[in-house]
């Protein structure tokens, strides 16, 4: 454990240093603050909008930026190290391949934490005492967890890219085109299915298929308390899930959990 977290504390460090931690708080908490206060500003008003107008908003802002910074993070972990010749260098130390991966997960996914933290946690300090209602609280723990969850969920699947290919260019195409799949192309495909498909796809199907894009779990595990007037699209359809939240969680968990076992896999078999 002590080699990990000394890794965890180098890449932590890096990332101050390459501004990486600031910059990713200032960009969460200005562009929620932001949402917080103008959410209403589509029906005319200037002002802090409702909790449950206020959550949808920077959920759909979450699910674009929190994987597109988790992927731009971490792409060129092991790729970028490996071409400037540092991988073999780490390695020489009494440190395993799983070691040294778990350490820059840790690292790297702490610094997304604690920017989602302090970003998004801007927003629910400016709601609690515009609103001072307690749901407010809850509201937004399960957005930050949640959202943490998915930045470390992208993070793991980053670092299954960095470790499939041989060069930095390739990871970063790599990387952009992941993102566009699951932030973009996925729900136009549900949407196409929800349109095409003559008879239809029943609820629970539906739902079946959105566990297979983290970004989607992450909505609907904060957007299925909601008042459906706020969601729009094949989430309106899915929102009544049987599914809990614990159990939507539990999902978007797995999405942390197996990319980063596979990476290990593949990061132990790799010739260097």
């Amino acid at each position: 454990m002590k080699q990990i977290f000394t890794v965890a504390n180098k890449e932590f460090h890096d990332g101050l240093r390459n501004r990486w931690l600031v910059s990713i708080t200032l960009i969460f908490a200005l562009l929620s603050v932001g949402l917080t206060y103008f959410g209403a500003a589509a029906s005319g008003e200037v002002g802090i909008a409702s909790l449950s107008t206020t959550v949808a908003s920077l959920a759909s802002l979450a699910v674009f930026l929190i994987p597109l910074i988790a992927l731009l993070l971490s792409y060129d972990s092991f790729v970028g190290e490996q071409e400037s010749g540092t991988l073999l260098l780490l390695l020489t130390y009494p440190l395993s391949k799983s070691q040294l991966l778990l350490g820059k997960f840790l690292g790297q996914g702490s610094i997304i934490a604690l920017a989602t933290l302090l970003g998004f946690g801007a927003s629910a300090v400016l709601l609690y005492f515009q609103l001072e209602d307690s749901a407010i609280l809850s509201a937004f723990s399960l957005f930050i967890v949640s959202a943490i969850l998915l930045g470390l969920s992208f993070t793991a699947i980053s670092y299954l890219i960095s470790l499939s290919v041989s060069e930095k260019s390739k990871a970063a195409g790599f990387a952009l085109i992941t993102w566009f799949l699951f932030a973009l192309a996925f729900d136009l495909a549900l949407l196409a299915l929800l349109v095409g498909v003559e008879d239809g796809i029943s609820q629970s199907g539906l739902t079946q298929l959105m566990m297979l894009n983290p970004a989607d779990i992450f909505r609907l595990v904060n957007l299925a308390g909601l008042d459906s007037s706020d969601v729009n699209g094949a989430l309106a359809v899915a929102i009544n899930a049987s599914l809990s939240q614990g159990q939507l969680l539990v999902a978007l968990s797995a999405w942390v959990a197996l990319p980063l076992v596979f990476a290990i896999i593949i990061f132990r078999r790799k010739k260097l």
